[in-house]
């Protein structure tokens, strides 16, 4: 009798053991393209998510309902620049005590498409599918894919009124600049994605980026054989929202393929983003991020 207790409780404990080992063997966290791309056409769904518009106000209620879904702490940041109203959508998941990493992304689009070759195009809104949507995009996927338990203190930003500059009564850069001006916590780094969902991608290191913090994303895209697509060359100087970090001295870089012919022209639809560009970028983030 107690020879078949003792088996009886050994198997058990066998049982737990295996049951425990399963629980701690976590999936591996993968970035889904297809989702990201569909966050695309879902936007562009919107219309025009200029300044006080309908689909201005429709995204930021999307963006909150993602991201609460995904099991993030989501707030707005509710501000006036040149005295426009400016709702930055801000996403925290991780220990409070320890300094964010920033991962940003401007959510609105151009009031009007001036780079357009045609005249009476330019008084039209840009569709904004690459230069707005594809940061967007993969930024939502990140916070679906992240595993809950990583130890860094993530802070996802979907800042407005990035991209209205050269307009009389505007400027550039207005919801990162307001962010940096009202922000409770000063990040350890930033990291802007901006344009990057473009059919043929080619993203040259940005001048103005932190070198260190830039060769590490850079490095972290090699080794996941995208070097092709992360090229180890600067190209351009940008004004983007990684600019007001930098000027407070906090590490930023700018993840920006600024090669591409569609920009502030109607063109920028739905034809011209790849979930391949979203998936490259999207791998790299989500590796570097869990390596943190």
């Amino acid at each position: 009798m107690k020879k078949t207790n003792t088996i009886i409780i050994l198997n058990s404990m066998l049982i737990f053991v295996a049951l425990a080992a399963c629980r701690a063997i976590s999936p591996t966290p993968t970035f889904n393209a297809e989702r990201a791309f569909a966050d695309v056409e879902h936007q562009l769904s919107l219309g025009p998510r200029t300044p006080s518009s309908s689909g201005h106000d429709k995204i930021v209620v999307w963006l909150d309902s993602e991201l609460t879904r995904a099991g993030w702490d989501v707030s707005l940041q509710e501000s006036v620049q040149m005295g426009h109203p400016v709702l930055n959508v801000i996403a925290r998941r991780g220990p409070e005590n320890v300094a964010p990493i920033l991962l940003g992304a401007h959510y609105d689009t151009r009031l009007y498409a001036d780079e357009d070759a045609t005249l009476e195009n330019q008084s039209k809104p840009v569709p904004g599918a690459n230069d707005g949507a594809s940061g967007v995009a993969v930024l939502l996927e990140l916070a679906r894919a992240l595993p809950e338990d990583a130890s860094a203190n993530i802070w996802l930003v979907f800042f407005d009124a990035e991209d209205n500059g050269q307009i009389p009564g505007w400027d550039w850069i207005l919801g990162s600049r307001a962010f940096v001006e009202n922000m409770e916590q000063r990040p350890q780094a930033v990291v802007i994605v901006d344009m990057i969902g473009d059919r043929d991608l080619n993203i040259h290191q940005e001048r103005n980026s932190t070198p260190l913090l830039r060769d590490d994303i850079w490095n972290q895209a090699e080794d996941l054989g995208y070097a092709e697509y992360f090229l180890p060359t600067p190209k351009y100087s940008m004004l983007d929202d990684h600019t007001p970090f930098l000027e407070a001295g906090i590490p930023a870089v700018d993840i920006i393929d600024f090669d591409y012919p569609y920009w502030h022209t109607i063109e920028d639809t739905l034809d011209k983003v790849s979930a391949q560009s979203l998936q490259v970028v999207g791998d790299t983030l989500l590796a570097w991020l869990i390596s943190q």
